[in-house]
């Protein structure tokens, strides 16, 4: 029997990060080279091969999700979907390894000892520690990260697959799960087109739920139909798209509406139609104090009807959702950026132009990406 050699590796004194600048409605990223952390004795230090850049880093460096911003906790990159390598380990690790492959998602840790880490709400313990808020996130490239949260990534899966999972895919496994769709029944999202929608998509059809979805532009309408959706309706080129919807949906309307982009939520409740038991689940992040979601209280006596809201995965999640991509049923969805293009990055995501996801590769070179 071989002997089990154990990976060295040469860990830098600095890495490169993208960085917030002017924190606020202005904010900017730029590129800067940072210290490299040093893990505790609980900790892991993991090299990261990728990040995801999702619409949450958005609000956190613009400060408008009514929470202390990043400043506050002297933490300059956000970016909360990471996965890499684990180069260092704390003295009291166990459950890692030096060369183990790990992800970091929109937690860093919780408290582990309150009764929602106790039961399956872990997500919302008062006591987390959120990446790329409270500290640093994904888009610096060694990161430290309690050992006991850190996810492990199966081989098998490309960390351009899996970055993004720690996030937006674990969040619509989690939404899926709790709305109580079964197969067969008619799942819409509008904004699918988007990062985390296209990620909900893909895992409905593999739960055997009918996904819809309700976007626009040929790039949007062409990752919705390759990742599984049954139709796409362009709510700018359909002049009743609600209408459409619900005619797609046997006539009838959706079983459950997974709303990832906060502009839908306006017009969210229209594609339940006669719907009886539906159920509208709230994912997408707004503005603090700028969506309200409403009706007549006996719409939802008489059709029974169902309002929602999910956070993030929990590990359980985040551990099934990268089954799916095991099995092959989570693609790429991403469009891979350098990392001197990060800054690039956020700002086509602020302008609303990405279908599907960007992901930033550390290890690409120059500032072409693919």
């Amino acid at each position: 029997m071989a002997p089990i050699t154990t990976p060295h590796y040469d860990i830098p004194t600095h890495c490169k990060a993208g960085v917030v600048v002017n924190e606020g409605p202005d904010f900017r990223v730029q590129i800067e080279t940072v210290p490299v952390p040093e893990p505790g004795p609980d900790d892991i230090l993991i090299r990261l091969n990728a990040t995801g850049i999702c619409s949450s880093d958005l609000h956190l460096m613009k400060g408008d999700l009514g929470a202390p911003p990043m400043s506050t906790f002297g933490v300059r990159s956000p970016g909360h979907e990471g996965a890499g390598v684990v180069v260092k380990l704390g003295a009291n690790v166990k459950n890692f390894r030096l060369g183990d492959r790990a992800g970091i998602k929109p937690l860093l840790d919780t408290c582990g000892g309150c009764g929602l880490c106790w039961g399956d709400k872990e997500t919302y313990c008062p006591q987390a520690t959120h990446t790329g808020l409270m500290a640093t996130g994904t888009y610096q490239q060694y990161i430290v990260s309690p050992a006991r949260y850190a996810t492990p990534i199966p081989d098998g899966i490309s960390d351009v697959v899996a970055a993004p999972i720690m996030c937006s895919a674990s969040t619509m496994y989690r939404s899926l799960i709790e709305s109580n769709l079964k197969a067969g029944d008619w799942a819409v999202f509008p904004g699918g087109g988007g990062g985390v929608g296209i990620q909900g998509v893909q895992l409905a059809k593999g739960m055997g739920i009918r996904p819809i979805v309700v976007d626009t532009g040929a790039d949007k309408r062409k990752i919705s139909m390759e990742m599984g959706a049954e139709a796409f309706v362009d709510f700018l080129e359909t002049p009743n798209a609600a209408q459409a919807v619900i005619q797609l949906a046997d006539g009838v309307g959706a079983h459950g509406v997974f709303v990832t982009a906060p502009a839908a939520y306006k017009t969210a409740l229209s594609y339940i139609g006669d719907r009886i038991g539906a159920v509208l689940m709230c994912i997408g992040l707004a503005p603090a104090g700028t969506m309200m979601i409403g009706d007549d209280p006996d719409r939802f006596i008489f059709k029974n009807l169902t309002v929602k809201g999910t956070l993030v995965g929990s590990r359980r999640d985040a551990a099934a959702a990268l089954d799916f991509a095991r099995r092959g049923i989570l693609k790429q969805i991403a469009e891979v950026y350098p990392i001197d293009r990060l800054p690039d990055a956020v700002e086509k995501l602020k302008k609303g132009q990405v279908a599907g996801r960007i992901v930033v590769d550390f290890n690409l070179e120059g500032t072409n990406g693919s």
